[in-house]
């Protein structure tokens, strides 16, 4: 039976949730997740748990706050001027507390999200941390296929 190696090809079902229960991530009940372990798809916590299980192997683990996406880090609270998201974004654009506004990247390549805490007259102060950093989180596996 193959035993899950650093850098194995994996076929697995997996649940990501919250503290409060909710999933995050759930393929069971749909298509598998298949990923190589240590190419940045699973945190590094979560791919240390995958270690040494085998084929059929159906574990659940509790991670502890900040372990999977880290601790909250005040660096990334940031105030954004209302003109520069006009100038970025749709101009007419109405803004919340709560509401995900995605960033693209300075090439462009990609967006990273931030969530309105709070709203400024002429600002809002965007939070960049992982909605569950500093959170603890319960990731269940079932590995189908190891390569």
């Amino acid at each position: 039976m193959s035993m899950i190696q650093p850098g194995a090809f994996l076929t697995l079902h997996y649940r990501l949730s919250g503290p409060d229960g909710a999933d995050l991530v759930n393929t069971f009940g749909g298509k598998p997740a298949t990923l190589t372990l240590g190419t940045g798809e699973l945190a590094p916590a979560m791919e240390a748990r995958l270690l040494g299980l085998g084929e059929g192997a159906h574990e659940r683990f509790e991670l502890a706050p900040g372990e999977a996406f880290g601790e909250r880090n005040p660096e990334l609270l940031q105030r954004v001027k209302l003109s520069l998201l006009r100038e970025l974004g749709d101009p007419d654009a109405e803004y919340g507390v709560g509401d995900v506004v995605q960033f693209p990247t300075p090439g462009g390549q990609a967006s990273y999200a931030g969530v309105v805490r709070e709203v400024g007259p002429d600002w809002l102060l965007f939070d960049f941390n992982h909605p569950l950093a500093g959170q603890s989180v319960s990731f269940e596996v079932q590995v189908i296929g190891v390569l």
